[in-house]
Formats: C-alpha cells, sequence, structure tokens
C-alpha cells in the first residue's frame, strides 16, 4: 500500500460517540477520511464529499465518504434500522484497503448488542468481522501506548472468555499462532528488525517450578525453547506481575500474554487515552481507539479524542512501515 494513500476512519455506531470524534480527529495531522452519514456529524462541522479517498480538501474541513443511513443518529440511543449501514461501512472500507486504494482503516467503535438486534450480526466484534472479511485469516489483537516510554505493546493469547475457561483455551496452537502473528508484525508494521517477545507465564510466579501451576513446566516452557530453535527471540514463560514497570519494558518490544486482563490491566494503567487497538495478522493495516461507544456521554461534546488521534497516528505510521 502506498503511504500516500489516506486512512479510512469508519464512523462505528452512530448514537456513539464517534460522530463527535471525527472532527475532533483531524487534530491528528494526518491524511484521513471519514466514512458515514454526514448528517450524523456534530452542528457546525465544516465537512465536504469526496469520491475517492485521495481527494485533496482545503485544510481543517472534514473529508467524508458519504453513506447514507436510513435513520438519525440520537446519542445514546443506537436505531436497529442502521445497524445493516453499521455494517456495510465496515465492508466498504476494507474494499478500499484491500484494493490499495486506503491506506488502511482506523475504526470508530460500535455495540454489538445493537448490531446483532438489528442486522443479527454473528460476529463477537470488530476483530472477528475483519478477519472474515481478509478471507478468514488468523488474527491478535495487540493493545499498544502511545504516550509512555519504553513502549508498552501487549497481545493476550486469548480474549474475551471467563477466567475459567482460559486454561483449556491457552493450547500449545494458540500460543504459538500469537507468536508467530506478532514477530511478524512487528517485522512488517512496526519496523523492527529483529522483535524481541516476553511471554507471561498462566499462573502467579510464572508457576513457581510446578508450585503455583503447572501448565509452564508442562508445555509452556518447551514450546518456547522449540520457538527459540526457530530463531524466535522469545523470554518467558515470565511473572506476569514483573513484567511491566519501565526497566522490564526495555528489554521487550511486545508482551504476550495468556489472558485478557492480564495484558490490558497494565496498559490501561500506563496509558488509558493513549492505547490504541490494533489487529495484527490482517493484509491491511487496522487501528481502533481503545474505548468503546460511551452511550452516557454521546452528544455531549464531552467525548476525549486523543485515543482517536492516536490510533489515526498509528495506522498512518504503520502504512508507511508497508
Amino acid at each position: 500500500m502506498s503511504v500516500h494513500r489516506p486512512i479510512i476512519l469508519t464512523c462505528g455506531e452512530p448514537a456513539g460517540v464517534g460522530p463527535e470524534l471525527a472532527p475532533k480527529a483531524l487534530a491528528a495531522g494526518v491524511p484521513f477520511v471519514f466514512m458515514g452519514d454526514p448528517r450524523h456529524l456534530p452542528a457546525g462541522t465544516e465537512w465536504i464529499e469526496v469520491r475517492s479517498p485521495d481527494e485533496t480538501v482545503p485544510p481543517g474541513v472534514l473529508p467524508v465518504l458519504r453513506h447514507d443511513f436510513p435513520a438519525p443518529a440520537v446519542p445514546g440511543r443506537p436505531d436497529p434500522a442502521n445497524a445493516a449501514g453499521v455494517i456495510e461501512v465496515i465492508a466498504r472500507a476494507v474494499g478500499l484497503a484491500m484494493s490499495g486504494q486506503a491506506g488502511g482503516i482506523c475504526t470508530l467503535p460500535i455495540n454489538k448488542e445493537a448490531l446483532k438486534t438489528g442486522a443479527g450480526f454473528a460476529f463477537p466484534g470488530h476483530t472477528e468481522y475483519l478477519a472474515h472479511l481478509a478471507g478468514d485469516v488468523p488474527v491478535v489483537m495487540m493493545l499498544a501506548s502511545t504516550t509512555v516510554s519504553p513502549p508498552c505493546r501487549v497481545v493476550p493469547a486469548t480474549i474475551h472468555i471467563a477466567l475459567n475457561e482460559v486454561p483449556r483455551a491457552l493450547t500449545p496452537e494458540v500460543l504459538t499462532q500469537a507468536i508467530r502473528i506478532t514477530d511478524a508484525a512487528m517485522r512488517r508494521d512496526f519496523g523492527i528488525a529483529a522483535p524481541r517477545l516476553a511471554i507471561a507465564g498462566l499462573n502467579p510466579h510464572a508457576g513457581e517450578n510446578g508450585v503455583m501451576g503447572h501448565e509452564e513446566t508442562d508445555w509452556i516452557a518447551p514450546l518456547l525453547a522449540r520457538l527459540r530453535a526457530e530463531g524466535f527471540d522469545l523470554a518467558g514463560p515470565l511473572p506476569a506481575d514483573t513484567m511491566f514497570h519501565a526497566p522490564a519494558r526495555a528489554r521487550y518490544d511486545a508482551a504476550i500474554c495468556a489472558y485478557h486482563d492480564q495484558a490490558l490491566i497494565p496498559i490501561k494503567t500506563l496509558d488509558f487515552s493513549g492505547g490504541v487497538n490494533v489487529t495484527l495478522g490482517l493484509p491491511f493495516v487496522r487501528t481502533s481507539p481503545d474505548h468503546g461507544t460511551a452511550f452516557d456521554i454521546a452528544g455531549k461534546g464531552l467525548a476525549d479524542a486523543a485515543s482517536v488521534i492516536a490510533a489515526l497516528r498509528m495506522a498512518h505510521d504503520m502504512a508507511e512501515k508497508r
């Protein structure tokens, strides 16, 4: 993909904070176009309709790839009539990215319940739908910081499942896939020629030699040894509670964790407003702000644009690396 191709910012749920974040996102200072219904934008937004992502517009004006929705946007109250439009925008943006007409996509938040109710959306979320659109490719989720140094980049090997399901879901195949995809993405999207990956143990103290759990000694450590023999630079299995202070983060480029909270608590503590969600493994760049639709503050002008600005900048940088 050309670095000159703008990023597409998809509208997300119109009743959420997405529409009010779009004009604020111009502060990112990178080329992007908003895809959605301009009638959902806040009153007074300066926008202009474009026919292609790379069409030039005056500075300070929001370029819009128009996608009309059947119903207005009422802040905090998702309308089932608009659900299909939200899904269509995502698919349309992916098509432009995969054809090379856009540098990548940055997705504003969706509401899965609204999409399921209004359009029978069959996917757990954005990530799974994007993987499906890309040809059912294997992907992993990364949360990456933008305002702390050394950076904090975390990949949960298992994601949205109950904690008591994690030991069964964390298999050698799942962990191997997370390691391979993360290593490849560090090289391709972040420009790191020799990625250093830190692998968290599943149990407290990484099992402490079987005293607090046996997964580390039974299969995680042997798996990492085999992958090191292939050339991967892997540290671990490591105790998760000592992986995220600054000196520890300086020793690796990304951390792969066993489960959702093990990965997301540290990054949201370190960089709550500047964290960016990145989908690794896709044939196109995809980032998103690390927050939801925020129905409780939608339409009140209170939404913080820091995360979407960071997400757009990261998408632009990743597209340059590609």
